[in-house]
């Protein structure tokens, strides 16, 4: 469901504040602006460099101000009997710590069930006060999908040969999942600069700083085959019928990843980087360390936008390595770190049981007594498999 659709039904609703949680301003404020005409309601926007804009300008509003409390007190002006009004402030999270705003906010959104006005906070980050916890409704602007990446590839390559056909096009656009739609424009050029059309491997390339620019997730791109791994052939066949399946006859059970348990040294980081090769799918590396934040609900705001570039990349393979190492303070969460392993876990946990995209998790562990009990339970994964440290024969081979 896009933006536009999500705010049609919560306006429609009478949720008098929204929160929505973006990278892409300008995007969102372009669907939210398209939304308005269509509806014939009224719009005002605010940010601190630009101040408030409205569109008509309306008479009575004091337009320009770069007040914060003056641009809310403004939404009034825009009310009118038989429409709506919205007022969109731009990375107002930052303005959040006044007493002032706070409640000027909470007034204005009281308000705004009797005359339909409407308060949206863009932000990239989600960090609501706890007095207008209740007052507020989060909206996610989703990264775009495969069908849109492919409108902004048409947009930019747009003379004769730029864009391959048929599977060429579909590596493109599996390249570039994952990307916001300002990311995915830049990469495009860039590979028309390099190479006079759009190829996957300049896009790789670009989306694999811009991970690593997160510090949460890692794209591996190297050129490990299964041949080059000696042993690990029961897992080897169990990973590949499970993921080709659902490629081949669209199966509607989807495979979920596998746990992996052995001492260190046994290929299992090895086999995860090989998996991705034989099956032409990107490997991302998640190191849950990486996650932990400094500020409060950073953390879980981590993990939430880790898991969501991993949703938006499938079909791809989720690597955790050393998994066991992350969680075995759970237990103790609430004494040592205010719950915030226990809540990171918690999450992971409803993500591996509830995503519903093609991403295949492998998780490695070297001590199972350090895991949660709940982590290893069969639903969440196909298989738990126990590697052996490689014999004689498998030394050789590799």
């Amino acid at each position: 469901m896009t933006l536009s659709q999500r705010l049609r039904e919560y306006i429609a609703a009478c949720f008098t504040g929204l929160w929505v949680e973006s990278h892409e301003h300008e995007d969102a404020l372009t669907e939210i602006s398209q939304l308005c005409r269509q509806e014939n309601w009224r719009l005002a926007t605010w940010s601190i460099d630009q101040g408030l804009k409205i569109a008509g300008q309306t008479a009575g509003v004091d337009s320009g101000t770069n007040d914060p409390l003056a641009a809310i007190r403004s939404l009034n002006a825009l009310a009118g009997a038989d429409s709506s009004a919205l007022l969109v402030l731009v990375n107002f999270h930052r303005f959040l710590n006044s007493a002032e705003v706070v409640q000027t906010l909470a007034t204005q959104i009281t308000a705004g069930k009797q005359n339909r006005t409407f308060v949206v906070i863009l932000s990239p980050v989600v960090q609501i006060p706890t007095e207008l916890e209740k007052a507020f409704a989060v909206i996610e602007h989703e990264l775009p999908d495969r069908d849109q990446i492919e409108q902004i590839a048409h947009g930019v390559a747009t003379e004769p040969g730029e864009i391959p056909d048929g599977d060429g096009l579909v590596a493109v656009l599996d390249a570039a999942a994952g990307l916001t739609r300002m990311e995915a424009e830049n990469a495009f050029s860039l590979s028309l600069v390099r190479h006079q059309q759009l190829v996957p491997e300049a896009i790789w390339e670009l989306k694999s700083g811009m991970l690593k620019k997160s510090g949460t997730l890692q794209l591996h791109r190297g050129n490990e085959r299964f041949s080059e791994l000696g042993g690990l052939e029961a897992l080897k066949s169990f990973c590949l019928r499970a993921m080709r399946r659902r490629a081949t006859q669209n199966s509607a059970v989807r495979p979920r990843g596998v746990l992996l348990l052995s001492p260190p040294g046994c290929g299992k980081s090895a086999f995860c980087k090989s998996l991705g090769n034989e099956t032409g799918r990107p490997v991302l590396t998640l190191d849950v360390g990486s996650l932990l934040g400094s500020l409060v609900g950073q953390s879980e705001q981590n993990i939430r936008h880790a898991l969501r570039i991993a949703d938006a990349m499938a079909p791809c393979v989720l690597f955790c390595d050393e998994i066991e190492k992350a969680l075995s303070g759970v237990a103790s969460s609430g004494q040592t770190d205010s719950g915030v392993s226990a809540r990171l876990f918690g999450r992971l946990l409803t993500w591996l049981n509830d995503h519903e995209s093609d991403v295949f998790f492998v998780g490695t562990c070297n001590d199972i007594s350090k895991l949660p009990p709940e982590f290893s339970r069969a639903e969440r994964f196909d298989g738990i498999f126990f590697v052996d440290l490689p014999d004689v024969a498998q030394r050789r081979a590799i």
